[in-house]
């Protein structure tokens, strides 16, 4: 679209007739309108009309979530009420933090659509976690939240988490970013450690999910692969109800304690929309 633009543009200009320059403001906020925030972001170099139009609220309240005001009061304490709708736009998505740091939220993008993230070490319950001869905080540039948690050795691995937030209605997958190895750099180079991988492949690690409006849903698989982070998906649960809050609770446990499991790197709980499995190659469930 914004080529096709571009080319009316170089077109009109040659002529002596009139050129997209001289289209109203308005008009142009119409058209824009239709498109996504990252075509509407091009078109916005084209001429100060478009500029102009690229900045009309009524544009940018059609890209935000439906709830928005019950979203920035959630992450923001004091929120300027005189911002306009594309500023609001894209303060949602930068990566806010929630619940002092242990949670970020942020808007795709592309979509608008919401999504979450819950830290290992600061927001979910891990059993043994601060017994060092298990478990152990890693420093890392791999994740948002600069630290992960690293498990050399356990009987009993049990992780949970939840999270209580105004998700827009639609439909959305919680994923658990897992490492199976430790993640170095030597010389410049990344490389991973895979000393202490051992035990996922006796025993599938199960999943399950919880809302509090009465859904439910349980999976497991076995972890495979070294060397890569891995998206494992959790479940589904569908928001009806934008305008109240969705407490969601999930785990994630390996307990048979016929035989010991290690050498795994946990980041952190993620809630994507659910078309995300789709459209984000990184989304690669196991």
């Amino acid at each position: 679209m914004g080529l096709r633009f571009s080319s009316l543009l170089c077109t009109s200009t040659a002529s002596s007739g009139p050129t997209l320059g001289d289209l109203p403001e308005s008009c142009v906020a119409s058209i824009i309108g239709y498109m996504d925030p990252p075509q509407i972001c091009q078109l916005a170099t084209l001429n100060r009309a478009f500029n102009a139009a690229s900045s009309a609220d009524f544009v940018w309240e059609s890209k935000l979530p439906s709830n928005y005001h019950l979203i920035l009061n959630k992450i923001f304490d004091h929120f300027p009420i005189d911002l306009g709708k594309r500023d609001i736009y894209v303060s949602l998505c930068s990566l806010n933090d929630l619940d002092g740091g242990t949670k970020k939220v942020w808007l795709d993008r592309g979509s608008g659509k919401l999504c979450l993230a819950i830290s290992a070490n600061k927001g979910l319950s891990i059993t043994g976690v601060d017994d060092r001869r298990y478990w152990n905080h890693i420093l890392t540039e791999e994740s948002r939240f600069s630290t992960v948690a690293y498990l050399q050795h356990t009987w009993w691995f049990e992780v949970e988490g939840e999270v209580d937030f105004p998700f827009p209605a639609g439909t959305y997958s919680l994923f658990f970013r897992v490492h199976l190895g430790r993640a170095h750099k030597r010389f410049g180079r990344r490389v991973c450690n895979t000393e202490h991988v051992h035990g996922w492949d006796k025993k599938p690690v199960q999943f399950q999910l919880w809302t509090s409006d009465g859904q439910y849903v349980a999976s497991q698989c076995f972890l495979k692969g070294t060397g890569n982070w891995t998206f494992y998906h959790a479940g589904d649960f569908t928001v009806v109800d934008g305008n109240s809050s969705t407490k969601v609770k999930f785990s994630m446990t390996q307990i048979d304690c016929t035989h010991t499991k290690g050498g795994i790197c946990l980041d952190s709980a993620f809630i994507y929309p659910s078309e995300f499995k789709k459209t984000k190659s990184f989304l690669n469930c196991s």
